[in-house]
């Protein structure tokens, strides 16, 4: 009447998931425990022969019990000595493996293993029995399982274990934990258990008397240290996590699934980008200013590298993906690409004047310096970074199509509600993350078509069945109009604000960004096969001014940061060339080359919670209230003299940058990537 339980225990059979990087061969992490279930066919005769010598020499011949070794232990129990084993392989299994049987030293839990045993003895076969124990044991060193225990101990897999390698499995049974790295006296037991095994194969018949004599103690391989995850491994492991749950995968099947996850980072593209931080940020940079890095692939929407921040200071969150800060000027080409969708041209001329009046803003908006441009084109307007000029195009084209076009190249409507029927909207008032600003622009480099920025490649699951992640692929804006913004930003490269970020070798288009008072600093760009943002913030949403360098501009260190990663990550890849831009566009339409003397409008001005619908507190947006610093054109040198500040003032709202998780919720102060730091 005792049934055999319908359930195993979770730990008997869990296998911990690997996770490696884009080669599916290098490891990145494990999470879980270290087990990877085999079939017995793959464990060598002479291993199971070992097992069986140590553990129950008449296993194929017992029905599940040992009369002796039971009759042993039900007495001690009985007299009130201390328990003793004498159980069978199949006694073993039945304690370890299946639900509701405990580890309690008592007569009734042992009479109820015993007639568990007998019936699991009766339906299922010896191998059967022999598999799951191999599988389920604990040898020490952190290994559960016959094939953990063969790479812990060895460093090889199972199936070419020696003779000797396998006796000393068998041996560590026994005392998993004093075996594992024996030394002194427990070496001279380990190697005194080995022996006892190998005779115990040479009566059982296993090995002949010659081969006894002829096997020697193996030589075990040091133990690992711990798996720790260094660097940046812990912000990949939180990321990896956090889409694998909203693809539906709990932290159960991650940790116990014996999952292969494969993710989309590239090794030496993660150290790159961490080089190009740690080498052009200047060593008297301040704790409280934070650097982050993202690289996209243009065709794949695959998340290649990122930085997020050194893990002493990124306590809560990391740089790349959970820190969001205003876009600034780098917010610009998506009201660009809206209007070259929709039926504008590089030719188009809009408002450069200063101030300008917008019907919904009772009160002008100005450019920097108060500086007025007159009517100019797109191109002019983008790579001057003119204020007024995308404010204009934005009342033309419309502020919903703007908004529209940010969702669709990824940007979280959330993130855009409260700002996106505000005058200054397309000057980037907004935040984002790296993450989300390098996937934005990758769009353009993919001829207008956005793939969903991912970061996992393909799950396997313990039995072999593959699932490869297919990202959402949308078009957003037509191939032409990518083309022509691409254009418009390669003019901000070669003679605007961000000629710090050329490359040598191949073109480049990009856009600097940097919001009033300097309180965060962009560059962004891309060439055809790789979209990457560096942004510039502090803890505190105070200006980012660096000793000796002053205060900063997305032309200036972000740039130079940008640069950096992008040579190393570009060296041996072809040269791939921009497409060209629509033929209404052109030096024969009039148009003189830029001057490269002009200053640019590179900031975010001081938006007025009654004209332009300042951001509720509540969201933690950085405040806009000092006068903006004019940037040199090459965006390497020093400011120039900062000019009056006309735009209106800003009330007050909370110093700290926007921390969200990368779903683009607000945080709550409590979660893991949600929690904002502390001033």
């Amino acid at each position: 009447m005792t049934p055999i339980p319908d359930t195993t225990q979770k730990q008997a059979t869990a296998q911990g998931s690997v996770i490696y990087y884009r080669d599916g061969k290098t490891v990145l992490a494990r999470q879980g425990i270290d087990r990877k279930t085999i079939d017995l066919a793959k464990v060598p005769k002479h291993v199971r022969d070992a097992v069986i010598a140590a553990e129950n020499r008449s296993f194929y011949e017992d029905g599940g019990v040992s009369a002796k070794g039971t009759g042993r232990a039900v007495w001690s129990t009985l007299t009130g000595q201390q328990l003793q084993g004498g159980s069978t392989i199949t006694q073993q299994l039945v304690r370890n493996y299946y639900s509701g049987l405990s580890q309690e030293r008592s007569v009734t839990r042992k009479f109820k293993e015993i007639l568990i045993a007998m019936k699991v003895d009766q339906s299922k076969s010896k191998d059967w029995v022999l598999e799951q124990y191999l599988n389920t044991i604990y040898f020490g060193r952190g290994a559960n399982g016959i094939q953990s225990a063969a790479r812990a101990y060895f460093g090889k897999d199972v199936e070419k274990l020696t003779v000797s390698e396998g006796a000393y499995l068998a041996s560590v049974i026994q005392q998993p934990s004093r075996f594992a790295d024996p030394k002194g006296s427990d070496l001279v037991a380990a190697q005194g258990r080995w022996q006892s095994v190998i005779n115990a194969m040479g009566q059982t018949g296993a090995l002949t008397p010659q081969q006894v004599a002829a096997e020697e103690f193996p030589k075990l391989k040091a133990p690992k240290k711990p798996f720790q995850l260094k660097g940046q491994a812990q912000y990949m492991l939180e990321q990896v996590t956090s889409e694998l749950n909203r693809r539906g995968y709990t932290d159960e099947d991650i940790n116990s699934g014996g999952l292969k996850i494969v993710t989309t980072f590239d090794k030496k593209l993660m150290q790159a980008a961490e080089r190009a931080v740690s080498d052009v940020m200047p060593d008297a940079t301040p704790k409280k200013v934070r650097t982050g890095l993202a690289a996209v692939d243009p065709t794949t929407g695959e998340v290649v590298a990122f930085y997020g921040g050194k893990p002493s200071q990124s306590k809560y969150y990391d740089n790349a993906f959970s820190a969001k800060v205003m876009a600034g000027s780098t917010f610009k080409p998506y009201t660009l690409a809206t209007a070259l969708d929709n039926g504008f041209d590089l030719s188009t001329r809009v408002d450069g004047n200063s101030p300008l009046r917008v019907a919904s803003a009772p009160q002008a908006i100005p450019n920097d310096g108060d500086r007025s441009y007159g009517q100019i084109d797109l191109v002019s307007a983008t790579q001057n970074s003119v204020n007024t000029a995308f404010v204009d195009l934005g009342q033309k084209v419309g502020l919903d199509k703007v908004a529209k076009t940010a969702e669709a190249v990824g940007i979280p409507a959330a993130q855009l509600e409260k700002q996106k029927d505000t005058a200054s909207f397309p000057l980037g008032v907004s935040s984002v993350s790296a993450v989300q600003n390098a996937s934005g622009f990758s769009t353009f480099a993919n001829k207008g078509v956005h793939m969903e920025a991912h970061v996992v490649k393909s799950v396997t699951d313990a039995q072999g069945a593959k699932e490869t992640v297919k990202p959402v692929s949308t078009q957003v804006v037509s191939e032409q109009a990518a083309a022509d913004t691409a254009y418009a930003m390669q003019q901000v490269v070669e003679y605007g604000t961000g000629t710090a970020a050329r490359l040598y070798d191949r073109p480049v288009a990009g856009k600097t960004g940097t919001t009033d008072e300097s309180k965060s600093v962009w560059f962004n760009g891309f060439t055809p096969q790789l979209a990457v943002a560096v942004d510039m913030f502090r803890d505190d949403n105070a200006t980012v001014t660096i000793p000796g360098y002053g205060t900063q501009f997305g032309g200036q260190l972000p740039a130079q940061v940008w640069r950096a990663f992008m040579t190393e990550a570009m060296a041996g890849k072809p040269v791939e060339e921009f497409p060209e831009p629509s033929s209404q566009y052109g030096w024969s339409d009039g148009y003189s080359e830029p001057d490269q003397n002009v200053p640019d409008q590179e900031y975010t001005p001081s938006p007025n919670p009654d004209e332009w619908n300042q951001p509720d507190p509540a969201t933690s947006e950085p405040s806009f209230t000092d006068p903006p610093i004019t940037e040199t054109p090459d965006g390497g040198g020093q400011p120039d003299q900062q000019p009056e500040e006309t735009a209106p003032p800003a009330t007050q709202v909370p110093d700290q940058p926007t921390l969200q998780d990368d779903t683009g919720s607000q945080g709550d102060g409590t979660g893991r990537r949600q929690q904002q730091v502390n001033q």
